[in-house]
């Protein structure tokens, strides 16, 4: 049987790092592979260490390094399968602070088919403390007989292989990358990943791999990003796609690989999540096409930063950046009428004047309806929530809700609340809208969305909800009941939240 190799590859980088710290900063990812004429499965793992994060201290020689204690345990249940605790050193400086670059730590341990808890613990050996630590789920799943693929691996650099290393595969040397961001300045995609055991399916006909990229939010395949490309039948196969991505926009998608057999039936899928930062999405070259398209119509260029600004509450972070760069320009229609139309047709292709003109409408609704002094209506709450998720199935409107209802204090939590609720008699709450989404694509049926109006000015903000990423309050009835219901009581106002009417 083939012996695994428990390696270590310190691999210096050029590209720019987060940013100097003073706590330790790394980003860790696995992949998963397998050798089939030995029935191994190996899991593959990397540390990308921030060097500016780190102490360097120096040594005899007058140079500097920094040293990271290591210490790697993967456990099945409460069983320890592998163990390592190994010092791990930066490439060596001429002083402590030059120390603007990272450097990464490959290992690769043999694991049979199971799930696995990874647990990671880092330690500067410069610093007095105790570390920082990571506990990660591991799955390995490969099967003897049946075709199956490797993680997908993005690559950061790959070159022809002069003499075999650690980093060697398929007559590259190719130098992981790790991270889930992909810059502006990054073009091309390395992507690499392995095929097994596929003769048994196909025999000895080629098969097809299609590698290509989907917008995560709508499941849409970007245009003009893939590749095709047939293979001999192996039960090894290893693919080396580079994928041009110096078109893709900003926004989150998901690297796609099928394997398809000669008949078009996809035998393997894999797909791994990435997020894009190019926030620079309209050239010069690209801004004449898009003449005749609605957003050519909007000639006049305040409407134009209007309509642009309206975009925040559905825009990327990449896409607000470029949004607040092109509104400071004049005499820019032409850029901010193609950022417009790109804006749309990336998320909704030909629908694109479909759903803008639904979005208009919506603004122009939630304008008129929830604009306050100096605040246009798509930058309160309320019109944030309406342009994000759409209208709501329903919405209950209290100006002076008072609760008459005696609390539940049957409970030992609620006992030394008896005398509360008899001497308080009455509840009065603060003017509050409910909201209700029946459904969202992202989240689970029944999302309910509290605004409350804190200072009885008409103004509304979002005060608790249940939908994934919003805003959730512990003590939020409380606040709304102007502290008159005790802490760990439920009102009445939260019983309609959590029934959601």
């Amino acid at each position: 049987m083939r012996k695994i190799i428990f390696a270590l590859m310190l691999v210096a980088l050029v590209a720019p790092v987060w940013g100097q710290g003073r706590s330790l900063s790394a980003v860790f990812s696995y992949s998963t592979f397998y050798l089939p004429e030995d029935d191994q499965p190996y899991v593959e793992s990397y540390l990308l260490f921030d060097a500016s994060s780190l102490g360097f201290v120096k040594m005899e020689n007058g140079r500097y390094k920094a040293t990271v204690e290591v210490t790697m345990v993967y456990k099945s249940g409460d069983e320890i399968v592998y163990a390592k605790k190994y010092d791990l050193n930066s490439p060596t400086t001429a002083s402590a602070d030059d120390n603007h670059f990272s450097f990464l730590d490959l290992q690769r341990v043999g694991l049979k088919n199971g799930i696995y808890n990874l647990e990671l613990t880092l330690r500067d050996k410069s610093k007095d403390d105790g570390g920082t630590s990571l506990l990660q789920r591991v799955n390995v799943a490969y099967e003897k007989k049946k075709p199956s693929m490797s993680s997908l691996q993005l690559m950061a650099t790959v070159t022809p292989t002069a003499s075999e290393n650690i980093l060697s595969r398929g007559g590259y040397d190719m130098e992981p990358y790790v991270e889930d961001e992909i810059p502006a300045n990054i073009d091309v995609l390395n992507v690499y990943y392995e095929v097994y055991n596929i003769k048994k399916e196909v025999f000895s006909k080629p098969f097809t791999s299609l590698v290509f990229v989907e917008d995560r939010t709508t499941g849409r395949r970007m245009p003009n990003v893939g590749s095709e490309t047939q293979h001999e039948a192996k039960n090894l196969v290893r693919v080396y796609s580079p994928l041009d991505i110096s078109q893709l926009p900003s926004g989150d998608y998901n690297l796609v690989v099928e394997i398809h057999n000669r008949t078009n039936d996809n035998l393997l899928y894999k797909r791994l999540p990435f997020h894009r930062t190019k926030p620079s999405l309209v050239n010069n070259e690209e801004m004449s096409m898009y003449d005749g398209t609605f957003a050519s119509r909007i000639t006049d260029e305040n409407k134009l930063n209007y309509y642009l600004d309206a975009l925040y509450p559905i825009a990327s972070d990449e896409e607000l950046t470029f949004i607040r760069e092109v509104i400071k320009k004049n005499d820019n229609v032409k850029e901010k009428q193609a950022f417009l139309y790109k804006f749309w047709e990336k998320r909704h292709g030909e629908q694109a004047e479909m759903k803008w003109n639904e979005y208009k409408g919506w603004l122009e609704y939630v304008d008129a309806t929830y604009s306050y002094p100096r605040t246009k209506g798509y930058r309160t709450d309320r019109g944030r929530v309406y342009l994000q998720y759409g209208p709501p199935d329903y919405i209950r409107d209290e100006k002076n809700f008072v609760s008459t209802r005696r609390l539940d204090v049957g409970s030992a939590a609620h006992a030394d609340l008896a005398g509360f609720s008899a001497s308080q008699g009455h509840i009065y709450y603060l003017p509050y809208q409910l909201w209700r989404y029946n459904y969202m694509p992202t989240d689970s049926p029944n999302r309910v969305f509290l605004f409350w109006d804190e200072f009885r000015s008409g103004y509304y903000r979002l005060l608790n909800s249940n939908a994934k990423g919003e805003t959730q309050e512990a003590m939020w009835e409380r606040r709304l009941s102007q502290q008159q219901l005790p802490e760990d009581a439920v009102g009445e106002v939260g019983e309609q939240f959590e029934r959601g009417y």
